[in-house]
């Protein structure tokens, strides 16, 4: 189809072929889909110099948070968050915050008082807690709400990926820990809200499909039709909201504490858990040891600040040899 258009076409494959797409100089928008840390590397060169970066990787942030936003101030980078709460938030925040400065002091400037970050609250929400330790990776794969592919949908089931959302949402809009609140919506229509000083609360509403925020992203600031059904706001029961509960979701829990320590426990967080997930989709390792898993590699690898990307990565191979030593001993 390409071809017959007269496009030209060039195939890249690999971390090198990555690196060369990113630095194209024809290629000004780069969208930034790659799940976990093999994510890191191209994303942060994007941002580097100067692209439109649409960013769906959040591990960019949580592995290397201070180091990618200055990255991404000092290259002049713009910053579309694709992940459909980040989406949601940046929609309901001033169109001039695909600006990284413009993260700095947004509650003084804006009156933004706390963002809420919603989440299905998985397949398990309502699971008895003693039925947990049976759990397949088939079962924790099949999600409520959303399609998505396999790791992601464990991070789901153990609510990890709204951890990594909550580091995220940090970095990326400029807010401290206890301004970014974690609710259960199992509708999963709210994508997300901010609350402002004067008692407003901005929500975006929609379909959970995932086109939207793509086709926001890449329309950006103009609209598409991303071919989503409508909400019919009269075809809804009703909307509710719940605080999580950490004793189901005590990988929740993990994320807040690695991300108060800072430094470099959410690198060690992201990585102990990709491991941790690997290994139960390969039916080695219980559902309830994921997050057992990860505690070990926090406890292990204490938080350090890290003053460049290659402490970063080494830290990152330690928690990753650390927690494979730890599941191949269970």
């Amino acid at each position: 189809l390409l071809e017959g258009r007269g496009l030209s076409i060039a195939v890249h494959h690999g971390e090198a072929g990555l690196m060369s797409a990113v630095t194209e100089s024809e290629c000004d928008t780069v969208m930034a889909a790659i799940v976990g840390a093999a994510g890191l590397l191209p994303t942060l060169r994007a941002a580097e110099l100067g692209k439109r970066v649409l960013l769906a990787n959040k591990e960019s942030l949580v592995m290397s948070g201070d180091i990618f936003m200055n990255a991404a101030i000092q290259g002049g980078a713009e910053l579309l968050p694709i992940d459909s709460e980040h989406n949601a938030i940046f929609q309901c925040l001033p169109p001039h915050f695909t600006n990284p400065k413009h993260t700095i002091r947004m509650k003084e400037r804006l009156g933004v008082e706390e963002i809420w970050l919603t989440a299905s609250g998985g397949p398990f929400r309502n699971t008895p807690i003693d039925q947990l330790a049976n759990i397949t990776p088939d079962q924790a794969c099949a999600h409520p709400n959303w399609v998505m592919g396999r790791k992601i949908s464990v991070d789901s089931a153990t609510m990890m990926n709204k951890g990594l959302e909550v580091i995220e949402a940090h970095w990326l809009f400029g807010l401290p820990l206890e301004q970014i609140k974690v609710l259960i919506h199992p509708e999963s229509v709210v994508h997300s809200m901010v609350r402002y000083r004067d008692g407003s609360v901005m929500a975006q509403l929609g379909q959970p499909d995932m086109r939207t925020p793509i086709a926001f992203g890449l329309a950006w600031p103009n609209r598409i039709d991303a071919g989503v059904a409508p909400l019919d706001l009269t075809q809804l029961s009703g909307l509710h909201f719940t605080e999580p509960d950490l004793q189901r979701f005590p990988c929740l829990g993990l994320a807040f504490a690695a991300a108060k320590q800072g430094g470099t426990s959410p690198t060690v967080l992201n990585a102990a858990n990709e491991i941790a997930v690997a290994a139960f989709l390969e039916n080695r390792l219980p559902y309830l040891k994921i997050a057992q898993a990860v505690e070990f590699a926090l406890n292990q690898l204490p938080g350090q600040k890290a003053g460049s990307l290659d402490e970063v990565l080494a830290v990152d191979r330690e928690a990753r040899l650390r927690t494979s030593d730890w599941i191949a001993r269970q």
